[in-house]
Formats: structure tokens, C-alpha cells, sequence
């Protein structure tokens, strides 16, 4: 089962600042989870055939066709800023 501190550093991965409350949802969460993976490891599997997903799906493609490219005007109505005929968009990842 998952302890206090495994919490702690899956929140730190997961870059979140949890409140002691929330450590403790989360720990009970997830050991509910896995308690429920270990009831499914208990279930009896011989001779039940093995399968890649319940369905049986086919990728529907269509050929690759080269067309021509949006206008700059086109994308740049359409974008929340354009710099140098680039979309600009807010940084992401901060710089440490």
C-alpha cells in the first residue's frame, strides 16, 4: 500500500502543493485503487484466453494528400497573439 511519503513525492512529480487533508484523500484513494487491483490479481484467469482490447477496432485511414497551407492572415485571426508571423502562446515550463 501507498505510505505518507510516497504521497509526498508523487506530489512533487506531479509538481502539486497538497494540503494535509488532500495528502490523505489521496492516500486513501489510491490504496482503494490498488485494493482493487489485488482483487482482480485473486480472480481465477486459467484458461481464459488472452485479448488485446474487449472490441475488435480497424483504423480507418485515409491517404496522406498534401494541400496547400494556411494563409498567415488566416492563422493569425484566428491566434490569441502572433509575433514574427508566430503564434505566440504563454510559457509552459518555467526556467530554473
Amino acid at each position: 500500500m501507498i505510505d505518507a511519503a510516497q504521497i509526498d513525492h508523487l506530489a512533487q512529480l506531479a509538481r502539486l502543493q497538497l494540503t494535509p487533508e488532500e495528502r490523505q484523500t489521496m492516500q486513501d484513494d489510491l490504496n482503494s485503487i490498488l485494493g482493487y487491483f489485488e482483487q482482480l490479481s485473486a480472480v481465477d484467469t486459467e484458461g481464459v484466453a488472452e485479448m488485446q482490447r474487449p472490441v475488435n477496432l480497424v483504423n480507418v485511414l485515409r491517404d496522406d494528400v498534401p494541400q496547400e497551407a494556411f494563409d498567415v492572415s488566416v492563422v493569425a485571426a484566428l491566434a490569441p497573439e502572433m509575433q514574427d508571423n508566430f503564434i505566440r502562446v504563454p510559457r509552459t515550463v518555467e526556467a530554473d
